[in-house]
């Protein structure tokens, strides 16, 4: 078995559906133009949004192929933290019960992403 096959499978998992499913919505644009470029990102904003969907749906296929697993992992965290920062802090820390929208989730994934980062993988020019 893969080492970490199981965060990795759930880590993928829950990056295909958040970056699929707000492509197909439309919500991406909407994050881009309507929070992101009022909140000082503009002209960017939309270009933002975009590149970290792009990030989450490369990662998926990275993370199932079993490649570059570490780089993944290092892109992602910062994308994890600067969602806290711009989104999620001023909601608290639950996303459901004691509050809705915090950062418990994002920084249950960044841990897991934290493990793939310090688990030791054999190199590839063995």
């Amino acid at each position: 078995m893969k080492k970490n096959f199981y965060i990795r499978s759930v880590l993928s998992v829950i990056l295909l559906m958040h970056s699929v499913a707000s492509i197909f919505s439309g919500d991406v644009n909407n994050f881009g133009r309507l929070y992101l470029d009022t909140i000082g990102f503009s002209p960017f904003g939309l270009y933002l949004a975009w590149a970290v969907k792009l990030i989450h749906l490369f990662s998926v296929v990275l993370i199932w192929s079993d490649r570059y697993v570490m780089g993944v992992a290092l892109f992602n965290i910062p994308v994890l933290i600067l969602g806290i920062y711009f989104i999620h802090w001023q909601n608290g820390w639950y996303v459901v019960g004691g509050g809705t929208n915090g950062i418990e989730f994002n920084v249950l994934l960044i841990c897991c992403f934290l493990q793939l980062v310090f688990t030791e993988y054999p190199s590839p020019k063995k």
